[in-house]
């Protein structure tokens, strides 16, 4: 079981503005290519204001898992084997 440990409270609805600009970078690095690409498409389509809803969303759950990647830090290896070896030693009865 890994257990994950956070630098702080999660994004909270004051963090909007984090979210989309963290997920604007992430975009802009991961996938400049196919945007251009995209966008060119959207030029001839009739239904662009939902589109525009639609990327604004998926630009926030793009910020989110960016914050998250950035702010999740996992336990060190051996910490987690030390804990176990610990935990199961105390359920042997043993010295710990």
């Amino acid at each position: 079981m890994t257990h994950s440990t956070r630098r702080g409270p999660g994004p909270g609805p004051d963090d909007q503005p984090l979210l989309l600009v963290a997920g604007l970078a992430d975009l802009a690095v991961s996938t400049i290519g196919s945007a251009v690409d995209g966008l060119r498409g959207l030029l001839g389509r009739s239904d662009t204001a939902d589109l525009v809803r639609e990327a604004e969303q998926d630009l926030r759950a793009r910020g989110r898992l960016a914050v998250d990647r950035c702010t999740n830090v996992p336990p060190a290896h051996l910490e987690v084997l030390a804990r176990h070896v610990r935990e199961r030693r105390a359920a042997d009865g043993g010295d710990v």
